[in-house]
């Protein structure tokens, strides 16, 4: 019986590990992504002055970005 539990501990351990690792590529691939290109920043500060956004506005961009989720 304790054969069964130190081998099934030591299967999890295993898993866990190849968890962690799968994470850390994750990572590093998402952050090679996000590392600046070079290219100015545009700002865009100002672009939507004078503009008024209401509620009804709002839960319409909802509406339409979350349709297909079902949230």
């Amino acid at each position: 019986m304790k054969q069964a539990t130190a081998s099934s501990s030591a299967d999890m351990l295993h898993k866990i590990d190849a968890i962690e690792k799968e994470i850390m590529d994750l990572k590093l691939s998402v952050l090679k992504k996000l590392t600046p290109t070079g290219k100015k920043i545009i700002s865009l500060k100002g672009i939507l002055k004078g503009v008024d956004i209401t509620d009804e506005d709002v839960a319409a961009a909802k509406k339409s970005l979350y349709s297909k989720t079902g949230i």
